[in-house]
């Protein structure tokens, strides 16, 4: 079986050696696999520190007739009517430092330090004569450009071939067409007033190698998803290189747009996750002497899932409050999750296998379970790293849909052998007419059933949003998946806990050594049943655990 050890039949010879070192070296040398990939994912991410767009010499990309730099891309909540009647704000929001004033109702784009380079061989190449802006001169012009994601259509101009055919700098051919102004990015007001698209015009003076952008900040008084570009119409300047950084504000704190519901998902999830454990844990004290090895398991994914809620919460709340997003804090609640996240899906499989209740041990297939979880582990870790650590806006990562795949797969292997055991587990109960546990897993399975389904439509929801919200205008909508998974999961671990609390007549629904007398007669009314070869297969999957416990033994020596 893939990621796990080929079981060897009782009368194979005792393996050689060299292949249990071989086997021990796999285990010892796994744990240093999974931290060097992590810490590589690490690594590889840009150290974003803050609710602050940080430039360090980003080079400018070709984008028709243009040379673009994105500068950024965030959900904007509109400033509140007391910051709308101070005449101040704008001035303050400029001058502002990150953490200062979090919750006054503004809303900004900031500029800080925002400049220019090109090389002296270029400024060489222009000639003595000077563009005149009033008493300054200047040869080259940088365009910031600030624009709602509903004004994109204001910004260039569609000639006759379409929208592929859409053109940013003004020509003199363009000039005649839209009265734009020659070599300089075609912007169209929106005629409301607003002085949106938002622009400035940063120069370089004479000779000068450096332009510096005034440190302005721009108001925002619409909701709306706002990108903000820096753009270049001459061709001359295709290689300059920005530096410096922007912050970007919401009314009550730092935190972009689609992540700012997440501080209250968070904080509700943490206390539903502190409630369960309260009640858990009590029914734990009272009835200690009857607790079983399964109920130790679901105590460690309700402590790990209220730790990863909590960890959630102080990162976002940190982020929002200081503009500083906590990168130790982010990657703790990282690895947390993927640890509930794969310690969650390794209880829901052997609970459905009938650990505990139809048989003593995993055998054979403990091996492939933990491999199975391992493997989980590491490609959850790793979309969670590329996903959180280091973001501070609303923009996707190619690499992050790459890294979804393999997590998909590997749920839709853990989905399949869930069921596939739940029906071996129900099969196996029926047969030896134990209906207090029957009852148990009848229930377990059919609530099983019920979040695969809903689980499903969600799914097909989740991508008509994605496929239909290209641009992100409902951006407002998108913590909603988020919180679905994270409700489903506490939903899920409710229903094991009910079924599975700790009270005075736990023991009923364990295993006990009695059953295995009754394989025989169980292996009789599964043939009657279900034919010859099944019930020799659930005769032998019950005998063969010695045979493997006594084989594990024999490798060791």
């Amino acid at each position: 079986q893939r990621g796990g050890r080929r079981a060897v039949p009782c009368c194979a010879p005792r393996a050689a050696p060299s292949a249990a070192l071989m086997a021990v070296a796999r285990a010892r040398l796994a744990p240093l696999g999974v931290a060097l990939l992590l810490l590589s994912l690490l690594a590889g991410l840009e150290r974003v520190a803050a609710a602050v767009h940080r430039y360090h010499g980003e080079k400018f990309f070709a984008v028709g007739d243009a040379y673009v730099f994105r500068g950024g891309r965030e959900g904007l909540f509109a400033r509140g009517n007391v910051a709308k009647n101070d005449e101040e704000a704008a001035a303050k929001a400029a001058v502002a430092r990150a953490g200062e004033d979090v919750d006054t109702g503004n809303t900004f784009i900031r500029f800080s330090k925002v400049h220019f380079h090109r090389s002296s061989a270029l400024t060489a190449d222009y000639h003595e004569g000077r563009v005149t802006n009033g008493k300054q001169t200047y040869v080259g012009m940088v365009q910031a450009v600030v624009f709602e994601v509903g004004d994109r259509d204001l910004i260039g101009h569609v000639t006759d071939g379409g929208a592929g055919s859409r053109r940013f700098c003004c020509t003199p051919t363009l000039q005649a067409q839209t009265g734009c102004e020659s070599d300089r990015l075609i912007i169209k007001d929106r005629g409301d007033g607003s002085g949106f698209p938002w622009v400035t015009d940063i120069y370089f003076e004479d000779n000068a190698t450096v332009a510096y952008a005034v440190d302005d900040a721009v108001v925002i008084d619409e909701t709306g998803m706002y990108y903000l570009w820096f753009v270049v119409c001459d061709p001359n300047l295709s290689g300059i290189q920005i530096d410096g950084q922007t912050t970007w504000k919401n009314p009550h704190g730092y935190l972009p747009g689609m992540m700012a519901p997440n501080l209250a998902l968070f904080k509700w999830m943490s206390i539903a996750y502190g409630a369960l454990a309260l009640l858990w844990f009590l029914a734990y004290a009272v009835s200690w002497k009857h607790v079983l090895m399964l109920q130790h398991c679901i105590s460690a994914v309700i402590f790990l899932s209220l730790v990863e809620m909590a960890a959630w919460y102080f990162d976002f709340a940190s982020f929002n409050m200081t503009g500083l997003r906590p990168e130790g804090i982010t990657v703790f609640a990282v690895l947390t999750g993927a640890a509930r996240k794969s310690v969650s899906r390794l209880l829901v499989l052997v609970v459905s296998m009938g650990y505990g209740v139809v048989k003593p041990t995993l055998g054979g297939i403990s091996q492939q379970v933990l491999s199975l979880t391992g493997f989980y582990f590491v490609g959850t870790a790793a979309l969670d790293v590329m996903t959180n650590v280091g973001t501070v806006d609303d923009l996707d990562s190619s690499l992050r849909v790459i890294l979804v795949l393999p997590v998909a797969v590997l749920d839709a292997v853990y989905i399949l052998w869930i069921f596939v055991s739940l029906s071996r587990t129900l099969a196996q109960l029926q047969a030896r007419r134990q209906s207090a546990k029957l009852d148990m897993y009848r229930k377990f399975t059919n609530a099983l059933a019920l979040m695969v389904m809903v689980s499903i439509v969600f799914i097909c929801y989740e991508m008509f949003f994605k496929i239909s919200d290209r641009y992100n205008e409902r951006w407002q909508e998108d913590w909603i998946p988020n919180a679905f998974w994270h409700a489903l999961s506490f939903a899920l671990l409710l229903v094991i806990c009910v079924l599975w609390a700790p009270h005075a007549t736990s023991l009923k629904y364990a295993y006990h050594e009695d059953d295995v007398a009754e394989v025989w007669e169980e292996s009789d009314a599964i043939t009657e049943n279900f034919g010859d070869d099944a019930g020799k297969a659930i005769a032998s999957e019950v005998f063969a655990l010695d045979d493997e416990e006594t084989q594990a033994g024999a490798k060791l020596e």
